[in-house]
Formats: structure tokens, sequence, C-alpha cells
């Protein structure tokens, strides 16, 4: 089985909506048809909610890793690996398509609780990792 774990964005609907339709930002449709597309199953990493399912309805917020402290951003990662635990078979493959500052503290629990892991725009600034998307036919 492969998840996915796509990263919030900032731009988002000024109303509640289903977590998959909250975030408008070009980057995030396209991460997220590359989920949809690559994976069995996906997830949201919000820098407000933690683990979310794209299904779960959340009110627009102001809130992301990017600005935060090492401690805060330590607390936030504690927080989703207690939920990826939870939420992720034994043998799954996770894609990471999320930020330096929403993988640091993921990326070594996943690797230490076996997951095979693969970060597909990592390295890639985010003029690149738009190109990489549209190339690939995942962005409009």
């Amino acid at each position: 089985m492969r998840i996915a774990l796509v990263s919030c964005v900032k731009s988002k609907q000024p109303v509640p909506a289903p977590a998959r339709d909250l975030y408008t930002s070009a980057l995030f449709r396209g991460l997220r048809r590359y989920a949809e597309r690559n994976a069995d199953r996906w997830y949201i990493l919000s820098a407000e909610h933690g683990l979310v399912d794209p299904s779960e309805v959340l009110a627009p917020y102001e809130k992301t890793l990017n600005r935060m402290r090492r401690a805060d951003r330590d607390h936030w990662a504690r927080k989703v690996q207690a939920q990826l635990a939870e939420a992720l078979p034994p043998s799954a493959d996770v894609i990471v398509l999320a930020g330096e500052r929403y993988r640091e503290g993921l990326l070594p629990f996943l690797r230490a609780r076996g997951h095979s892991v693969e970060v597909p725009l990592q390295g890639m600034p985010f003029g690149k990792q738009l190109q990489f998307l549209s190339a690939s036919g995942f962005l409009e």
C-alpha cells in the first residue's frame, strides 16, 4: 500500500471546506493530483491540525511550520508521529510531498518504523516543483 503525505499551503478558501478543497494554490492542487494518482490513500500535513484526512472539514487558519520555532516544530512532529502510527499500515510505502520543515521530524520516524520513504520533490525550489508537476501532467 502506498500512502502520500501532502503539506498544507497558505492560500485557502475563506470558508470551511473539506481539507482537499480548502487549500487553493496551484502547488497544492498539483501535489493533490500527484498523491491521488500515485498513492492508494493520502493525507494532508496541516500546521494547525497535524495529520488530516482529505474529507475532514476545516475552517481556514493562518499557521505554518516555516515561521515556527524549533521547539514548536518538534512538538508538532511528535503529534503527527502519533497520528501516523495510528493511520499507517506497518508495510506502507510513504510518498512525502512536503517541504523541509514538514519533513524534518517525520522522515526519521517513518524510516525507523520500516517504511520505504520517497520524497520526489526533494531539493527542488518552488518554481522547479511547479515545473515538475506541470511537465508530469499534474497541473491544469
